[in-house]
């Protein structure tokens, strides 16, 4: 996706990106800083983002992709908006009828009147072909 005679890139991204530069099938070590650094632009370059968190709003985080040709003129840059979702299963895990999000007793179980954990009922049915 890169434009005819560019030779580099560099990356900038919010804070609540993660980045990560493969050039030729081997990682960076660490995260990308959100700017200022710049990688050749060979075959088999892959750029890798994900989210931290969960975002507050839609399109509140971004990632820019500048080009560079030989001598490290400018060509063009590329942009994508982020919108990071959180997915979280909550449930009763002490049993007392409250929701909890942070509740330690989720990662456990124990069986009986005093026990924790959630109770799952799967429907495995089949319901259409």
């Amino acid at each position: 996706a890169a434009p005819a005679g560019a030779v580099s890139f560099g990356v900038k991204h919010t804070e609540g990106v993660n980045v990560e530069v493969a050039c030729q099938g081997r990682a960076e070590v660490g995260s990308v800083p959100s700017t200022g650094t710049r990688w050749p632009l060979d075959k088999g370059t892959v750029l890798r983002f994900s989210m931290s968190r969960a975002s507050t709003e839609v399109n509140d985080n971004k990632v820019t992709v500048s080009f560079y040709a030989e001598g490290g003129q400018p060509i063009n840059q590329a942009g994508v908006f982020l919108t990071g979702i959180g997915i979280s299963l909550d449930v009763d895990a002490d049993r007392d009828g409250v929701v909890e999000k942070n509740n330690p007793n989720k990662a456990s179980w124990t069986w009986g009147p005093e026990g924790h954990g959630a109770i799952l009922l799967v429907s495995c049915d089949k319901e259409s072909p």
